[in-house]
């Protein structure tokens, strides 16, 4: 396997089993013994069979010698951190490095699906891997000094991208790290910005994104999707604020080379910066109205995803969503009506039909062809049980959860979904590699027999899952 994809394999892969535990209430001098004899940094400190502290020989350092505390008379849950930083044995070695990088630590204790400790993962364990690799993508982020610096990482990133296309990387996990590292990038331009000129900024504001980038399912083709919101309470003066620094964030990332949204949905325009009182209001119009340009916008909105700031706007404004479809069906029937006219296109005996004229003569827009009417279809599912956090594939999951869905039907439009995100992320490799701009179309001549019939089989599946959210919201009663 490449060394790349070595960071998409999961962590219990990787991790060290043998682990040295004790309990909270042991004494301190004891545990301290024990670490000299094996010569180990720490220890995971477990209650009730369930891990949930540690300590380490920089706790003894900074908590114990540094205070002049009389190591005899202290017990191990005196020192240690709780609580302690985990991650799931089938989660990807990449999101260990991240959760680390972000948290800024350097170990993470692995845990089963129940929660027991299974492991240790520490960024010593790993480092002969980071050569190549989107951790050392993620530190020098963090460690970029000015906007110049961060668009030459931002840079990488896309050749990154390239890269691992040919690896054999799993098209989720691709996806997911794009937006994990696209994350980035926005905290460390945000952390700049303040460190320079916004450090007066008040606390009680948001900044979100929406779209694909909400749901985190971004590819090469990434423009802006995003929006402030803030409290009722704000001044005059600290909403200026809010806006001059909204102008110049999304300045920022149209420098380093993140497109501005086509359709204006960007926090520097003043209809997509708002409190939470006036969203409130917004959120109404687009819902007890729902024209198709309110459906778009409204559907793009109810992506919001917390990149910095106040993430209690976001759990309110999806309640209150929640709240009125539970009252009033219209909007997402009309959701889901908008998703039906993008039909698979189709044919005699299911060939697939490309454009017949223009400059796509021939080619496929993926998106339009099925990607949108799963992403929205399952989103008008989300927004019916109360569960929108996360990707469409997550969705999906918490879907079969609460049985709105079953297990096989939920398996074959993750699968389709996946081949079509594939598809898309596979043409826009191949139109930077040919020095073309990214985008949705995809060359049917290039596609060979397997792949056409794949690429069918997807169709297929999206016309099925269309038949079966609209005998789901009952769109026969529409007029």
């Amino acid at each position: 396997m490449a060394e790349e994809g070595q960071f998409f394999r999961p962590v219990k892969d990787f991790c060290q089993r043998k682990v040295v535990t004790c309990g909270p209430d042991d004494p301190l001098v004891d545990v301290v013994r024990i670490m000299r004899e094996k010569n180990i940094s720490s220890v995971i400190v477990c209650e009730n069979k369930l891990p949930s502290g540690m300590m380490t020989d920089r706790d003894l350092r900074n908590k114990v010698v540094a205070s002049g505390a009389d190591p005899s008379a202290l017990v191990v849950r005196e020192i240690m951190n709780s609580p302690l930083s985990v991650i799931g044995e089938d989660d990807l070695l990449y999101e260990a490095l991240y959760r680390m990088s972000r948290r800024k630590i350097h170990r993470l204790a692995v845990v089963d699906g129940k929660g027991r400790l299974s492991g240790i993962i520490t960024d010593s364990d790993i480092i002969r891997l980071q050569s190549h690799s989107p951790q050392q993508l993620v530190l020098d982020i963090e460690n970029a000094t000015d906007i110049d610096e961060v668009k030459a990482v931002y840079e990488r990133i896309q050749g990154l991208v390239l890269h691992l296309s040919g690896s054999g990387t799993n098209t989720r996990d691709m996806v997911r790290m794009i937006a994990h590292l696209n994350d980035q990038i926005l905290l460390r331009l945000i952390a700049l910005m303040r460190a320079d000129r916004f450090a007066d900024l008040p606390d009680r504001f948001a900044f979100v994104v929406l779209g694909s980038e909400g749901r985190g399912e971004q590819t090469l083709l990434t423009d802006q999707d995003n929006a402030i919101v803030y409290g009722d309470e704000l001044n005059a003066n600290q909403i200026d604020r809010i806006e001059e620094f909204s102008k110049v964030l999304v300045d920022s990332l149209i420098t380093i080379g993140i497109p501005p949204c086509p359709g204006g949905i960007m926090a520097k325009n003043k209809e997509w910066r708002r409190s939470i009182g006036k969203w409130h209001e917004q959120l109404d119009r687009w819902l007890q109205t729902p024209t198709p340009k309110h459906v778009l916008s409204c559907g793009t909105f109810v992506d919001i995803r917390t990149i910095y700031g106040d993430p209690s706007f976001e759990r309110d404004l999806k309640a209150h969503l929640y709240q009125h479809v539970q009252r009033d069906k219209l909007f997402l029937m009309r959701m889901v009506e908008s998703t039906l006219r993008f039909a698979p296109p189709l044919g005699w005996f299911g060939k697939v039909k490309g454009e017949s004229g223009g400059e796509h003569s021939g080619m496929l827009e993926i998106k339009k062809a099925g990607i949108f009417a799963i992403s929205e279809g399952v989103k008008a599912l989300a927004i019916q049980a109360g569960k929108l956090e996360g990707s469409t594939h997550q969705r999906l999951e918490a879907l079969v959860k609460d049985k709105v869905v079953n297990q096989k039907m939920a398996d074959n439009i993750a699968e389709n979904f996946g081949f079509l995100v594939l598809m898309r992320l596979r043409g826009q490799v191949e139109a930077v590699r040919e020095g073309r701009t990214p985008d949705n179309y995809i060359p049917l001549a290039r596609l060979n027999m397997m792949e056409l019939g794949r690429l069918q089989i997807a169709l297929k599946g999206v016309e099925k899952f269309q038949e079966f959210i609209k005998a789901h919201f009952s769109l026969h009663l529409l007029r």
